[in-house]
């Protein structure tokens, strides 16, 4: 979303790029989970969202924040699809998002004893 807003949007202030990349990312995030846990866990519609938006807000928040905030920081809002540039400040955002959501999801997990592997 951050992508497409800042090379067909880039009049819109930086607050509304922001807003619209974390909102996109946390929706399709918790509607993902949502399926995933209503067809593969086999839980009830309900269930399946309260536990997706349980498991994910909070790292997703801290996720999004970090990767948009990098990605624009190291790009200055300037998307250019054919520089290998852009593409690397776009993978050191996403490394960065899983880096800083990742205490907090080994967290919940050793919480509640599961495991990931």
């Amino acid at each position: 979303m951050l992508f497409y807003l800042l090379s067909h949007h880039p009049n819109l202030p930086l607050s509304y790029n922001m807003i619209l990349s974390m909102s996109s990312g946390i929706i399709t995030s918790i509607t993902l989970e949502t399926f995933l846990l209503r067809f593969g866990e086999k839980m009830k519609w309900k269930i399946a969202f309260e536990t997706a938006v349980g498991m994910s807000l909070i790292s997703m928040l801290m996720m999004e924040f970090v990767e948009n905030s990098l990605d624009y920081y190291l790009t200055g809002g300037i998307v250019n699809l054919k520089s290998m540039s852009f593409w690397t400040s776009a993978g050191l955002s996403m490394g960065a998002g899983f880096l800083v959501a990742l205490p907090y999801n080994y967290y919940k997990l050793r919480r509640f004893g599961k495991s990931c592997h």
